[in-house]
């Protein structure tokens, strides 16, 4: 069995209830069928412990592939495939108040680091019913960027990270989750041809 990891974050801001949790436990409940050992977490929204818990990951699990979900609040019915992470910027304050030493995610880091994923052909190749799929070079210089990049460099690029928008009557945790499996099965089949 390959095991594969998911994270969603907790609330933050007034976002109580934070949809990329709501959607992530809802993919396990689905799950990836019976090849792939499916593990989610909460992350915290403070940079130091979702950093923590990333390194954690990597070094204790060795998954074949990490995947972070995260709530883009802007984003109305848009699911966002994030291609790399970048080490640089980070000034918004955390949930605690803090925000990294000199704005950095790894003091001996590259400036930015793509994902083993090709997110491009990701993107062409995939669709989900009701829900539009961008692709994107710039996750956002807050928590999400910064656990995407922790988590590309501790596992050597193989992680991935997926923006999802808030909730809504339209767009359930169901509907996300279901979103969430189409694209990561696809995703688990570069992880298989790279392997091969």
């Amino acid at each position: 069995k390959h095991l594969s990891f998911f994270s969603g974050f907790g609330p933050f801001r007034q976002y109580l209830v934070n949809s990329s949790w709501e959607a992530v436990k809802e993919l396990s409940k689905r799950g990836l069928g019976k090849n792939i050992d499916l593990r989610i977490v909460q992350l915290p929204v403070v940079y130091q412990k979702a950093k923590e818990q990333v390194f954690k990951i990597w070094t204790t699990l060795q998954p074949l592939l990490t995947v972070h979900v995260g709530l883009a609040s802007a984003a109305k019915a848009l699911l966002i495939l994030e291609q790399c992470g970048k080490n640089k910027g980070y000034q918004e304050m955390d949930a605690c108040g803090f925000r990294p030493e000199g704005g950095c995610c790894m003091l001996d880091g590259p400036e930015k680091i793509e994902s083993t994923i090709n997110m491009k052909t990701l993107w062409k190749n995939i669709s989900v019913e009701g829900i539009d799929i961008i692709f994107s070079r710039d996750a956002g210089r807050y928590l999400c960027d910064y656990t995407y990049y922790a988590s590309l460099y501790y596992g050597h690029g193989r992680a991935a990270f997926i923006h999802v928008p808030p909730l809504s009557q339209s767009l359930t945790a169901d509907c996300l989750g279901k979103a969430l499996q189409t694209i990561i099965l696809e995703m688990l089949k570069q992880c298989g041809e790279e392997r091969e």
